[in-house]
């Protein structure tokens, strides 16, 4: 239930409020890849394709954004198609939902912003692509996201394809570990990198299941245990790009990043299009393809809890 503070901020799309109040599964999608992870018009047909793919599991899809200061709790076919086409949207996480909601702005919103929005709906599943991490170099530049944290403090749980490989795996996980966020392998004893199945990791847990995933949060909350957790689910073979051919491909976008200055939220939107530019499109379409993978398994632990 939305909380009596917040409801004048909120629209619930009305497919979406009423699966939430006859308590069947919901899986919340964010906005970012929307806004700031793909080009137009790819973006649009993904996001249409991944809720499509929820409903195909059983479970109805809720997209969230920011549009003119309105929290969307799921988005009509026209507010996907208009925030597909969006740009000047922010890119949203904590740090500044709040400015957009009281400054009447549009923006996608990243995993921090959406499991915020998610947990004031009372949505408990949420897919995504990758989560932001711990950037390399983050020891002079302090640039850790803010997705780390919201994991720590707020239940929900995400499945994603792992920390996307553009970032310092080892330090996230070393970070969530801190941070006491549950991080679980899905059917894998390794942490996948994005858009590869493996990175030279280990995933400190691994369960087999959607049901063992919904036991695990259900047990954690019975407990008093904070937080959310993160599912780590590999992208499929016959969709990965192997780590070792990506390595020397994101090694070249970080230095590109590095001598254009570009900072803060810029790098994660211009490493991505810097690689989609060295793949010749490829990382897009294994991008899609784990996006779709996670929607899946997103959608069978929606209907497990």
């Amino acid at each position: 239930m939305v909380p009596d503070t917040a409801r004048p901020f909120i629209d619930i799309l009305a497919p979406v409020a009423d699966a939430l109040a006859a308590g069947r599964p919901v899986v919340a999608l964010e906005s970012t890849i929307i806004t700031h992870g793909m080009p137009y018009p790819d973006n649009a047909a993904m996001a249409a394709r991944v809720e499509a793919i929820v409903a195909e599991e059983g479970a109805l899809a809720a997209t969230i954004a920011v549009v003119d200061g309105r929290i969307k709790i799921g988005l009509s076919d026209s507010e996907r198609e208009a925030l597909a086409k969006s740009r000047d949207a922010m890119k949203l996480s904590r740090a500044d939902l709040g400015f957009a909601v009281s400054q009447g702005r549009t923006g996608g919103t990243t995993v921090a912003a959406t499991m915020i929005c998610a947990a004031l709906a009372g949505i408990k599943v949420f897919a995504t692509g990758g989560i932001g991490g711990v950037h390399k170099g983050a020891e002079t530049s302090f640039d850790i996201s803010a997705d780390l944290d919201e994991l720590a403090r707020t239940p929900v749980i995400v499945v994603s394809a792992g920390a996307k490989a553009i970032l310092d795996i080892e330090k996230t996980l070393e970070v969530l570990e801190t941070r006491g966020v549950p991080v679980i392998g899905h059917g894998t004893e390794v942490m996948p990198a994005f858009w590869s199945r493996q990175s030279p990791y280990r995933a400190p847990l691994t369960l087999h299941s959607a049901r063992e995933i919904a036991d695990l949060f259900t047990t954690r909350r019975a407990l008093g245990l904070e937080g959310g957790m993160l599912v780590a689910n590999p992208v499929p073979e016959a969709d990965e790009i192997p780590a070792a051919e990506m390595a020397g491909t994101i090694a070249a976008a970080q230095k590109a990043a590095e001598e254009e200055h570009v900072a803060g939220k810029a790098v994660t939107p211009f490493l991505l299009s810097k690689i989609l530019e060295l793949t010749d499109g490829r990382s897009l379409k294994t991008n899609i393809a784990l996006v779709e993978n996670n929607a899946r398994l997103a959608a069978r632990i929606a209907k497990a809890l």
